[in-house]
Formats: structure tokens, C-alpha cells, sequence
């Protein structure tokens, strides 16, 4: 901030010093978890019509990827929750609320292990959309021109646990 007040000239593209060059690599690996969340988030559709999604990413993106939501999924209740940091944003179909569960909240809604997810109801067509997604995902798929290295560039094995044609590779 005092370079930022001190200079008589504009800064943003002064790489060479230090904080200016950290401040443009945060922005850039903040941008790209932004895009991979609004590119990789799945939702589970719950009994009660809820649609959810858990996710877990380096950077506190939430707020940065809600418009992208409310405006791709207006006609639908949604909740994407970040586990790390304990709370998510939910759209009602009007507005959307930040909501945050307390530890012991958290404890009693997660299933303990690798692959946490809350113990609500899935909807009845849910598995069967998994297995449609399946499906399309291994019809689709080469398996002689694999190129597993360039596919894990593109979708880091982070990601994986959200995705449902992954999760059987997981």
C-alpha cells in the first residue's frame, strides 16, 4: 500500500517489484479457481427439490462465482457449500443468502471419511441421471487416444470429487 500511495505513476504492471508481482500471481490463480468452480461444480438433486453441491476450493471463490449461478440456474433451489471454510451460498429463487453450519452441525451432517457429503436424501432419478452421465461420458471417450497427462493438466485430480464421470477413477 505504500509503494501503491507513494508513487506518482501507476504501478499495477510493475513486475519487478515484489508485492506488486505477488498480488498479479494471486489474482491470476484466484481467476483460475473461479473459472474451474463455475466449469467442474456438480449438483446432487436432494428429495425436498434442493440441488447441492460440495466443494472444497484453494481460494475463497464463493462470492466470486454466485452470479454465474444465480443466472445459469434461476428456476432451481441451489446450495454450494464450501467445506473448508464451513459455509456456502444458497439461491431460493429469488435472492441469494450466505448460510454457515457451526462444527458440531457440520460432524453430525458429514459422513466421516475421503469422500464427505451431507446424509440428505438424493431424489430417486438421481442415481439414474448419474449412470445416464456415465454412459454419455464413456461413449464418448477414446480409449486409444488417452492422453492422460494432458487430461489431468486440463482437469486437475482435485477436481475429481465432484465430478460424476470421475468418480469412478477416484
Amino acid at each position: 500500500c505504500i509503494y501503491v500511495f507513494s508513487s506518482h505513476f501507476s504501478i499495477e504492471k510493475d513486475y519487478s517489484n515484489p508485492s506488486v508481482l505477488a498480488i498479479a500471481q494471486w489474482t491470476k490463480k484466484v481467476g483460475r479457481e473461479k473459472h474451474r468452480m463455475e466449469a467442474f461444480i456438480r449438483f446432487k438433486k436432494t428429495k425436498d427439490e434442493l440441488f447441492l453441491s460440495l466443494v472444497r476450493p484453494d481460494f475463497n471463490v464463493l462470492p466470486l462465482i454466485q452470479p454465474h449461478f444465480k443466472r445459469r440456474y434461476q428456476d432451481q433451489r441451489w446450495l454450494i457449500y464450501d467445506e473448508q471454510r464451513k459455509f456456502g451460498i444458497y439461491y431460493d429463487l429469488r435472492e441469494i443468502h450466505e448460510v454457515s453450519l457451526e462444527a458440531s452441525e457440520v460432524d453430525r451432517n458429514l459422513k466421516n471419511g475421503m469422500s464427505q457429503s451431507f446424509q440428505l436424501e438424493l431424489d430417486e432419478q438421481e442415481v439414474l441421471y448419474d449412470q445416464l452421465w456415465k454412459d454419455y461420458f464413456n461413449s464418448v471417450n477414446i480409449t486409444e487416444r488417452q492422453n492422460i497427462k494432458l487430461h489431468v493438466q486440463y482437469l486437475p485430480k482435485r477436481y475429481w470429487r465432484y465430478l460424476n464421470e470421475k468418480l469412478m477413477e477416484y
